[in-house]
């Protein structure tokens, strides 16, 4: 298994924006080849199929160890940080995943920014970065509709237990994006396009902006999931593209912090089931030119809860404020009442010295923080005035409810941007 972290990590580590000066410990997004952006992209190039945006795909370090496929499986394991996998891995904890990463390539490479599951989804299945296809983070003003919309349920953030309800004012989900999905775009260039999804979210909103021209295939565990894409492998003869993504690893690190021990555990059974059930049940011909690469949407760093970052304690700064932030508890927009801009600046620093990077929304979208490309029209809408970066382990918490959250991501610590892609060719 070349690991090839001594390669790329360097590369990583010293990668930047002149624009936006980072925090220590922190990690800038590396489009022009080592990130998720460019995991469609190297998708498309296996498959024999031209790229459906104009990005570079992974680094030559990474592709010549792929070889071109007729089927390939692209796993995102929601949550899956690069330093936890390689820890494990070193420690002989996970002795499926290690077998199967000595069949290829264990590779470094960084998220998108922001750091977060509906910004990295949909590049995931356009290809497109956050600047193009415009879904900015876990919140999001949508100017059309007046409201903060919360992007993974296509709902209000102010609703609950009402997903997809955008609709009910004309939303239409698969008109969202400004482009075509990735699945469409395999199905025009004669590869079949299968999503994988767990039952709960195969068929939502979010899905169905995603996943057009994808067949659908649901499962309740991970051990339906292996059962059900060794079937798909054995019933399609033509070339075929996969794209599985699992939450519970996620959900733990939410939930528990990312260092507590059911994360590992979750990995060892997600692992065990996959090898068990998928990998060992090949046959030689299910495996000739099949190809699968495993990566991440984004890590997380342990944040604990601490009322101070609540701001409902914060009222004078909430005076200031036209609307309540968007995007991530990591990396927010703000929106400060006109005339009340120094005062918001000023709260931050002195409540929070060092702890926030309060930058010009026009000054990070120059600096490219959020990928190349042509803006998505609401683009500059959706970030607010201001982006507030938190560092070390600081957050913000608005939400009218407890807050749960153990674990966190958005932002962009060495904890959420780095994420592991494992990539094998099977046979």
């Amino acid at each position: 298994m070349p690991n090839l972290a001594s390669e790329i990590m360097p590369i990583l580590e010293t990668n930047g924006f002149d624009a936006l000066p980072l925090g220590e410990g922190q990690i800038a997004p590396h489009y022009g080849g080592y990130s998720i952006l460019n995991v469609p992209i190297s998708v498309c190039r296996l498959l024999g199929v031209p790229a459906p945006a104009p990005h570079p795909p992974l680094g030559d370090e990474i592709m010549a160890h792929i070889a071109p496929a007729d089927r390939v499986i692209l796993l995102v394991v929601d949550g899956m940080r690069w330093d936890l996998l390689l820890t494990a891995l070193e420690k002989g904890l996970l002795p499926e995943w290690q077998r199967l990463a000595e069949e290829g390539i264990l590779a470094p490479i960084t998220s998108v920014s922001p750091s977060t599951t509906s910004a990295a989804l949909s590049t995931f299945w356009t290809g497109r970065s956050p600047t193009e296809h415009g879904v900015m983070g876990y919140e999001m003003w949508m100017r059309r509709y007046g409201i903060m919309a919360n992007t993974i349920f296509q709902q209000p953030s102010s609703y609950r237990n009402a997903g997809g309800s955008l609709t009910l004012a004309g939303f239409k989900p698969q008109e969202f994006l400004p482009f075509r999905t990735l699945g469409t775009h395999l199905t025009e260039h004669g590869v079949k396009a299968f999503a994988l999804q767990h039952c709960t979210i195969a068929h939502s909103s979010f899905s169905q902006t995603l996943l057009q021209s994808a067949e659908i295939k649901g499962f309740s565990t991970h051990v339906e999931l292996w059962f059900n894409l060794r079937e798909l492998l054995r019933s399609e003869k033509g070339k075929l593209f996969a794209g599985i993504y699992w939450s519970r690893v996620d959900e733990f690190e939410h939930k528990y912090s990312p260092q507590d021990e059911r994360v590992l555990a979750e990995l060892h059974s997600f692992g065990w089931n996959m090898e068990e059930y998928f990998l060992k049940r090949l046959t030689p011909e299910e495996r000739r030119r099949t190809a699968i690469l495993i990566t991440a949407d984004h890590g997380q760093i342990h944040t604990p809860d601490n009322p101070n970052f609540y701001l409902r304690n914060h009222p004078e700064l909430l005076e200031t404020m036209h609307l309540l932030p968007g995007g991530e508890h990591r990396l927010m927009y703000l929106y400060p009442r006109p005339g009340y801009e120094q005062k918001m600046l000023d709260y931050f620093e002195e409540h929070w010295p060092g702890l926030f990077s309060i930058v010009p929304s026009e000054q990070v979208l120059r600096s490219g923080l959020f990928g190349p490309g042509e803006q998505h029209p609401d683009l500059r809408h959706r970030v607010g005035d201001f982006v507030a970066i938190a560092q070390r382990d600081a957050y913000i918490w608005w939400p009218e409810k407890r807050n749960h959250l153990l674990g966190r991501h958005g932002g962009l610590a060495r904890e959420e941007m780095l994420v592991p892609l494992l990539a094998a060719n099977l046979g």
